[in-house]
């Protein structure tokens, strides 16, 4: 139904907008004729048809102004229209006026907004009133008519047609593209989404089922140390069974902050000091350069997967790294008006040339099978950078290696208005 309601909305209101053009055209068409071109026409009882379409219009107008226009009123809206005009063409010619065929226009609204019940409504209704008017125009008309002025007619009628057809039909095309590409785009997300549910599930899974065996084998490794409390086998095992442990109560924490949907505000500098000391603790053998121009005192949106989907970026930089043999990254950070920029530069061999442009675009939307790990893991950083109002590109660098580039929205509204002032100067 949401989806239906800008619909409904936009024709009516364009309906109006045609109706008000239509009746200033009617107008200064009457009056032309009557005092320019000296032809000989009910003046008086059109300018009362005209009055009295006029005053239909406004009351319309006022009526949906606030409501919600269906389809019924819409089909009313279009009879009252066919109605109008039929009146005028039967005062001015009948069916031997020039702009008879303006009774198409009600059909191809109908035929661009409505159901197929409601467009034979007004089809009928159309053919019904050109039927009265061609059963009412006189035998001897055609020979009193001024063709001169019937061909000018017709030209003047046919270039209307052409414009109002394409405004209308063109405006209504765009309408429902649009509406099949937000869609698409709803579905795509949808897919995404259940793709990481279904992630999620077997992590937590996965996660559950080890912890048992795991938690067994620290049994027996505490047993041993105290048997052996020197053996090197003994004490070798304690450190990765520790991390283990720790990975756990990590990943339980996490969970649980994720059911909970917490969120909350840390400033830039202390997000690029977590990131910094966990890239020191976790890859001590890479030269990771931050580039920073300025202080930012500004805060962003932080969850507890925040870190780790930016440790994932750096971790496929690093491994594009050691497949080139190099041991570098730059991390330039800076902000624009709305959002945090973390642009992340390896210095590998970049994307495959064999992934295609699509392909590209859509590393991290979705799971993409590569050698250079474009899968899950960019997946799951994308979503968390998408949760907190943030977006993800990856691209290769024009000189070496390859570029992520994260944006993550300014939560201080006050220094938002603050970069925009600046960036405005």
């Amino acid at each position: 139904m949401n989806l239906l309601e800008p619909k409904s909305r936009s024709v009516i209101q364009r309906l109006f907008l045609l109706r008000t053009v239509a009746i200033i055209i009617q107008l200064t068409t009457v009056l032309m004729v009557y005092f320019v071109m000296s032809l000989q026409i009910s003046l008086q009882p059109l300018l009362i048809v005209i009055a009295v379409e006029t005053l239909f219009h406004i009351s319309s107008v006022y009526f949906f102004k606030n409501r919600q226009a269906g389809n019924i009123a819409i089909v009313f809206q279009l009879l009252a229209d066919i109605l109008f005009l039929s009146v005028l063409l039967s005062l001015s010619g009948g069916a031997t006026n020039a702009f008879v065929s303006l009774l198409l226009l009600p059909i191809i609204i109908a035929a661009v907004s409505l159901s197929s019940r409601y467009l034979s409504i007004i089809s009928l209704a159309a053919i019904s009133a050109y039927s009265f008017l061609l059963i009412r125009v006189p035998a001897h008309s055609m020979h009193q008519m001024d063709m001169n002025n019937h061909f000018i007619g017709m030209w003047v009628n046919f270039l209307l047609s052409i414009v109002v057809v394409t405004v209308v039909v063109g405006t209504m095309a765009r309408i429902i593209s649009n509406r099949e590409q937000a869609i698409a785009q709803h579905r795509e997300a949808q897919l995404r989404s259940e793709q990481l549910l279904a992630l999620g599930a077997a992590s937590a899974q996965v996660t559950h089922q080890l912890a048992t065996p795991l938690a067994n084998i620290q049994l027996l490794s505490d047993e041993l140390f105290d048997d052996y409390p020197e053996h090197v086998a003994v004490q070798a095992m304690r450190h990765p069974l520790e991390q283990c442990r720790n990975q756990l109560s990590y990943f339980r924490n996490l969970a649980t902050s994720i059911r909970n949907e917490s969120k909350e505000l840390v400033t830039v500098d202390e997000l690029l000091s977590q990131l910094n000391d966990n890239i020191h603790l976790s890859f001590p053998e890479q030269d990771v350069e931050f580039i920073q121009s300025e202080e930012i005192s500004a805060s962003i949106h932080s969850d507890a997967m925040l870190i780790p989907a930016l440790l994932n970026l750096v971790q496929n930089a690093i491994r594009a790294n050691k497949e080139n043999n190099e041991d570098k990254l730059t991390l330039t950070v800076y902000v624009c008006p709305q959002f945090l920029h973390l642009v992340l530069r390896d210095f590998g061999s970049g994307i495959s040339a064999n992934i295609s442009k699509s392909e590209q675009e859509a590393l991290g939307a979705k799971m993409i099978d590569s050698q250079q790990g474009f899968g899950m893991a960019i997946l799951l950083s994308n979503a968390t950078f998408n949760r907190l109002q943030g977006s993800l590109n990856l691209s290769n660098h024009p000189e070496k290696g390859s570029i992520a580039h994260v944006k993550l929205a300014i939560a201080d509204e006050l220094f938002r208005n603050k970069t925009e002032e600046q960036s405005k100067i």
